[in-house]
């Protein structure tokens, strides 16, 4: 079963707008799945649904098995969010923040559990801090250690690294795949395409309150990643020679360059014929360079044609 199962989730405002539109959605124990999509694709409100703050307009949701309104403390429980925003109490001191998040799931005290929290974030030595002289990524630790402190077993991050510069956005990266391997699951929405390459199972697609995909990271690069040979040639080309015509070439920098694009999972390439055609033809080459296409582009092709086809 599970961890997360969304069916059919729609939501409505009144004054009209549809956030949502008919989300299915399953999330496996254990896993990581990273949720890209425009601004007002929906993410945030699928998120806040799922968490029990939004009442959804139709449709199914439950965490572990429990439905997230007919069993809202149960689902409640085992659900931790890091939201985007910085809401914390300036003058109080990291370690009570802590502790007060984890009371307020009607838990005992667990001195022990919170120490473990705050060391494996590196917020051990700033625990007696008040948290207006913490760092702006020092306050987003405190924020995953408060989502943490009641021991949930699905972890949401909205947008958990915005505003935080490269080194620690790679520092969370790391508490993210610890998280992982003591068996948290983890929904993470971004802006940044490079963290989910770096760092998800699966990618989600979602754009006007409809996912357009979900699917394993390296199958998805895999079946929509194209790749593209580069040829740097020793003389410019006017124009391709008849042989090289009508098989998807392109000349670029004034003829420099001759660039075919091709599907990296095809049985053939084209690649030894056209190398061998070149020869033939007397074209001499320079270089030769390969790229694949990168998470990001992917996501862009098919967010434009799902706005296309809106």
């Amino acid at each position: 079963m599970p961890m997360v199962e969304v069916a059919q989730v729609t939501k409505k405002y009144d004054g009209g707008f549809e956030a949502l539109k008919g989300v299915d959605l399953a999330i496996e124990e254990g896993e990581i799945l990273a949720l890209l999509g425009p601004n007002g694709a929906g993410k945030t409100t699928l998120i806040s649904i799922i968490c029990g703050l939004v009442t959804p307009s139709g449709g199914d949701i439950r965490v572990g098995g429990h439905d997230v309104i007919t069993g809202y403390r149960e689902s409640r429980r085992l659900v931790g969010l890091v939201p985007q925003e910085i809401n914390l109490e300036p003058f109080e001191k990291v370690l009570n923040t802590v502790r007060f998040s984890r009371g307020l799931f009607g838990l005992k005290r667990d001195d022990a559990l919170i120490e473990d929290v705050l060391r494996r974030l590196s917020l051990w030595d700033k625990r007696n801090t008040p948290i207006r002289e913490l760092s702006g990524g020092m306050k987003r630790r405190v924020l995953i250690a408060k989502a943490l402190s009641h021991e949930p077993r699905v972890l949401f991050l909205d947008e958990p690294t915005a505003g935080v510069d490269v080194e620690l956005r790679r520092d969370m990266w790391e508490i993210v795949a610890d998280l992982k391997a003591r068996g948290t699951t983890i929904i993470l929405t971004t802006h940044y395409i490079e963290e989910a390459e770096a760092i998800a199972d699966r990618i989600g697609v979602i754009n006007h309150g409809r996912i357009l995909l979900v699917e394993e990271k390296q199958s998805l690069m895999t079946r929509l990643g194209r790749k593209e040979l580069r040829i740097s040639l020793d003389a410019p080309l006017s124009a391709l020679p008849a042989v090289l015509q009508g098989r998807g070439l392109e000349l670029e920098e004034d003829g420099h360059m001759l660039v075919h694009s091709y599907d990296s999972t095809a049985e053939r390439s084209g690649i030894a014929r056209l190398m061998a055609d070149l020869a033939a033809e007397g074209i001499a080459v320079r270089d030769v360079s390969t790229r694949q296409s990168s998470l990001e582009e992917i996501f862009v092709s098919m967010v434009h044609g799902s706005e296309d086809a809106a």
